[in-house]
């Protein structure tokens, strides 16, 4: 279920009959695929299917992790089909987005790299007023 071929379980499963055919329960499914994120989080290097393990599990099309990470939706679809390897700073933020989507609470690293995507694209002139609790902050522009 997880796509990778490489994980194997132990215990934490049973097999059941329906429809006269025999299938596999595992126990807890969401608690595994935590604890293989967790796992893949430890590795130094991503294959193409841990990549697309993670992605899954943080619930984000290969679009949306692009324009993250701003690279082009094809070098996500390489790094996934191990055509190319994976840099260093992607890998570190594609962990970074995990570690976000698996805590409690909300996501503050996935909002500021939806601000800096949406601000990649932006022309506006910089504005920046100072608020009632005299702090800077910055201000639409109209």
């Amino acid at each position: 279920e997880s796509g990778l071929d490489d994980v194997y379980l132990v215990n934490g499963f049973e097999y059941v009959n329906r429809g006269g055919k025999k299938h596999v329960r595992i126990a807890d499914l969401e608690g595994l695929h935590r604890a293989i994120g967790r796992y893949l989080l430890e590795k130094r290097l991503l294959s193409g299917r841990e990549l697309r393990f993670l992605r899954h599990e943080i619930l984000m099309s290969q679009k949306t992790l692009a324009e993250l990470l701003g690279v082009g939706e094809q070098a996500i679809n390489r790094w996934e089909r191990d055509k190319s390897d994976i840099p260093g700073p992607a890998l570190r933020l594609i962990r970074l987005l995990y570690l976000e989507h698996v805590k409690d609470g909300p996501s503050e690293i996935r909002e500021t790299l939806q601000r800096i995507a949406a601000a990649e694209d932006d022309n506006r002139r910089a504005t920046f007023r100072v608020n009632a609790d005299a702090q800077w902050e910055a201000k639409e522009a109209a």
